[in-house]
C-alpha cells in the first residue's frame, strides 16, 4: 500500500507536471470510484490547478477553493498520459485530463478496499476530517512522546485517526529502527524509548521519501522496494543477522527481529497464542 513518502513524492511530481493546468475533464472508469455527490466532478472543469500537496495517504489537487481527493488504497496506482488517452484499460478507476498536460489516469491492480476520489467544495475537508495529524508533524512527534495510548504500538501507528501518513511497511520498518516490540504499548514506554521512536519515524520516512523521489512519472505497481525488514521474513536482520519473523495475522503480517526488538522472544500469532517463549 502506498504510505507518506510514496504519496508524497508522487505529488511532488505531479505538482511538478500539472500545477496551473486547466482540468478538461474527469472520467469515472469504475462503478463507486466517486465517493461524493455535490459538487459533480464537471464542475471543476476549466479551473487551473493552485497546488498538488497531500495529506496522510491522501493525494490532494487543490483548484483554489474546490479539491479533488484521492485515495489509492491497497492497490490503487497512477499512470501519466501524454497525451491524453480515452481507452478504459483494465483495472481503470478514473481519468483526470488537463489542457496541454495529459492526464492523471488511477488504476486498481487490488481485490479488496478499491482505489477512490473525492469532489470537495470549498471549505468541506470530507474523509480528512477525521484522520489524526500527520506522523511527520510536530502534532505528531508531540502524541508520540506524550501519549499514553495502551494499543499495540504497531496498531497506534497504522490507525490513520491516531496519526495519519504510515502503513503495514513502514510500522515495520520504524519499530526494527527503534529497537521496539510491535506488542509495546505507547503508554509503556520510558522517555528513551519515546525518543527513539519519533527519531526512528524521521529517519525511516525520510529515507522512504529520498528513495521515492528517484522514480519519475507515476507510481508503479510495486512498490515498498526499499523497505528494510517489512515483507522480508526468513531473512537475516540488517542490523544483527539474526533471522527476521513474522507475526501472520488474516490480512496482513508484521515483521521483526527478536534479538533487537524482544530481548529474544518469538512473538506468535495472536490465533494461537500470545507469546511463544
Amino acid at each position: 500500500m502506498p504510505e507518506l513518502p510514496e504519496i508524497a513524492a508522487l505529488a511532488e511530481r505531479l505538482s511538478d507536471r500539472f500545477l496551473g493546468a486547466s482540468l478538461s475533464g474527469v472520467t469515472p472508469l469504475q462503478f463507486s470510484a466517486l465517493k461524493t455527490v455535490a459538487p459533480g466532478p464537471e464542475s471543476l472543469v476549466g479551473r487551473q490547478v493552485r497546488a498538488v500537496g497531500h495529506r496522510g495517504k491522501y493525494l490532494v489537487l487543490d483548484f483554489d477553493g474546490p479539491r479533488i481527493l484521492i485515495h489509492l488504497s491497497q492497490g490503487g496506482r497512477v499512470e501519466i498520459e501524454d497525451p491524453a488517452k480515452a481507452t478504459r484499460p483494465k483495472g481503470a478507476v478514473v481519468r483526470f485530463a488537463f489542457e496541454g498536460a495529459g492526464a492523471i489516469l488511477i488504476k486498481e491492480y487490488g481485490t479488496e478496499r478499491k482505489a477512490g476520489f473525492w469532489v470537495l467544495g470549498p471549505g468541506d475537508d470530507g474523509p480528512l476530517v477525521v484522520l489524526g495529524p500527520d506522523i511527520t508533524s510536530a502534532e505528531g512527534e508531540a502524541l508520540l512522546l506524550g501519549g499514553d495510548d495502551r494499543r499495540r504500538i504497531h496498531t497506534l501507528l497504522r490507525d490513520q485517526r491516531t496519526v495519519a501518513g504510515v502503513g503495514r511497511g513502514y510500522s515495520d520498518d520504524i519499530l526494527h529502527a527503534a529497537r521496539l516490540s510491535p506488542y509495546a504499548t505507547l503508554a509503556g514506554l520510558g522517555a528513551d524509548q519515546r525518543a527513539r521512536l519519533v527519531e526512528a519515524v524521521r529517519q525511516v520516512l525520510a529515507d522512504g521519501l529520498a528513495a521515492e523521489r528517484t522514480r519519475s512519472g507515476g507510481l508503479p505497481p510495486k512498490v515498498g522496494d526499499h523497505w528494510i525488514v517489512h515483507g522480508r521474513a526468513g531473512e537475516p536482520c540488517p542490523r544483527c543477522g539474526a533471522d527476521l519473523r513474522r507475526i501472520s495475522y488474516e490480512s496482513h503480517e508484521v515483521t521483526y527481529c527478536p534479538p533487537c526488538q524482544t530481548a529474544g522472544k518469538i512473538l506468535a500469532d495472536r490465533r494461537l497464542s500470545r507469546l511463544v517463549r
